[in-house]
Order: structure tokens, then C-alpha cells, then sequence
């Protein structure tokens, strides 16, 4: 079974970024796969401070474990300011190669304006540098403030069928590249 953990951007009370990965979460687990959603609104991590010892805050080690354990990780983000929101990058700063490398990754950014592929470009290098495998699908929503019903599912059609592309691929690749079922 294809394990992944969700891991979403954003510490906004009804952020579109869980919304979005939630759309996600909900099909990778109609694959089959097992998923485990860490929300960095519940978790107190520190800031980064480029050490080793972060004894004092114990959803970091439970991070680092759900990421080491997983086979497949999905990172969503806001974009702000052009790129991944500060709080991810901290999350991912607080683990390194133990954790990620050879993890299969798929990406998500949520923006309140404009498409483009800001955040997605930069998660992609973070990923790359860690020597993760990033998937090509990735899934961008440009004015997300108006993507989804006040049940929080898609409005339009085709974004979802983006969502049924990139989680097929996300559990494909994970079976090739990871060698698990």
C-alpha cells in the first residue's frame, strides 16, 4: 500500500490550501493509498535555526517520522509574495535527506490572484535539492477564493479532473519509483 503524508501551508483559519488538499487527500486515499494529513495549523514547530536538536518540540520529531515513514509526500502552499508560504519552508527546513530523499512528491499552490508557477517552481527546486522525485503533474488554482462551494468541494470540472490526473500519477509513480503496492 502506497503511504503519504499531506502536508498543507498554510496557518489560515478556512484556508483554500486545505480545501485544496483535501481534494487530494480524499481521491489518494479512493486509490487506495494510505494518507496521513499533518495540518502546521495544530503542530508547534520552532523556526529553523539550522541545528539538530529540537528535543523541546515534539511535533518535530513527528513530522520527521511521518515524513521518513511515508513513501509519497504532497506539499500545498499559498503563494505570498511570490513564492511558498514561510511556514512550509520552515517545515521543510526542519528535515533534510533522512526524511526526503527518494520520497515521490506532488505539488499544489493555491493563489489568491493570477495564475502562474511561483510557489510550485520553488517547492519543485526544494524538493529537487533534498533529492526528492517531484512528479510532473502538479495542480496551480489561480483565484482560489472562488474555486470552491461553501462545502468546500470544486466548482469547476476540469480542475478536478487536474486532481484526478496528479493523484493517479502521484500513486503510479510512488508504485515504480518506490517499488510498493
Amino acid at each position: 500500500m502506497v503511504k503519504v503524508v499531506a502536508i498543507g501551508g498554510s496557518l489560515r483559519s478556512g484556508s483554500s490550501t486545505y480545501l485544496a488538499l483535501q481534494q487530494a487527500v480524499d481521491r489518494l486515499a479512493a486509490l487506495g493509498a494510505e494518507v496521513t494529513l499533518l495540518d502546521l495549523r495544530t503542530m508547534d514547530l520552532p523556526f529553523c535555526d539550522g541545528g539538530d536538536d529540537y528535543s523541546d518540540y515534539p511535533d518535530v520529531k513527528r513530522l520527521q517520522d511521518a515524513v521518513k515513514k511515508a513513501d509519497a509526500i504532497v506539499l500545498a502552499s499559498p503563494e505570498y509574495h511570490g513564492s511558498v508560504s514561510g511556514v512550509l519552508k520552515n517545515a521543510l527546513d526542519l528535515m533534510g535527506f533522512e526524511e526526503m530523499a527518494g520520497k515521490v512528491t506532488g505539488l499544489i499552490s493555491v493563489l489568491g490572484g493570477q495564475a502562474n508557477s511561483n510557489a510550485l517552481n520553488d517547492l519543485r527546486l526544494i524538493m529537487r535539492w533534498v533529492n526528492a522525485w517531484v512528479i510532473p503533474e502538479q495542480v496551480g488554482i489561480a483565484q482560489a477564493w472562488k474555486a470552491f462551494d461553501e462545502d468546500g468541494k470544486l466548482l469547476d470540472n476540469k480542475l478536478a479532473e487536474r486532481f484526478d490526473l496528479f493523484t493517479q500519477s502521484l500513486v503510479d509513480n510512488t508504485r515504480k519509483l518506490r517499488g510498493v503496492n
